[in-house]
């Protein structure tokens, strides 16, 4: 049998209930306007890296517990007590970069909704870039952004288009939610 093609194409025939296809179905690809949320993204994308999507969505909401509910401001204050017990969280990814850059990157974005107002409206301020020009831009600012973080990022918020296949039934939801891909 050969391997699925897309992520669409990998859920189809999944159970409604599984891990994957609520994440498909609900979440990828949908425009997110709150900026606790695309923190809280951009740190599941960052901890990712070298790990399965899977084990993310396994781990989700021990993410979110462990990074006070996504609290960009929140987890700018983190000190060093709160890299020590996110570094001894078996919840989570144990990874020193990755929690640093969690804790810098969410003191970036501070700074970004000071200038801008929110992340949200910085991420629209710079819509439309393609993908190698969205990485240069977050790997100026954030910690621990390649192309394939950045990239998969933008595109599970509705910045890139791609999550959806145009056949998959989600695709016209997607549409509806208003991506900004959609609306160059």
């Amino acid at each position: 049998m050969d391997a699925p093609k897309t992520y669409c194409d990998y859920v189809r025939d999944l159970a409604p209930d599984n891990l994957h296809r609520v994440y498909h179905d609900t979440a990828y690809g949908f425009p997110l306007d709150d900026d606790n949320e695309l923190f809280g993204r951009l740190i599941l994308e960052i901890n990712q890296a070298g790990l399965s999507w899977e084990l993310m969505l396994k781990k989700q909401d021990n993410f979110r517990r462990a990074y006070a509910g996504f609290d960009v401001a929140a987890v700018a204050a983190f000190g060093e007590a709160d890299r020590a017990r996110l570094l001894a969280d078996a919840g989570i990814i144990r990874n020193r970069l990755k929690v640093g850059a969690a804790i810098h990157n969410a003191g970036v974005i501070l700074g970004l909704q000071e200038e801008y107002g929110s992340f949200k409206a910085w991420l629209d301020h710079h819509h439309p870039l393609d993908k190698p020009a969205w990485t240069k831009l977050f790997k100026r600012h954030f910690k621990f952004t390649g192309g394939e973080i950045v990239g998969e990022f933008l595109m599970s918020t509705g910045y890139l288009p791609g999550a959806h296949v145009e056949g998959c039934p989600v695709y016209g939801q997607v549409l509806k939610a208003g991506p900004a891909w959609a609306q160059d």
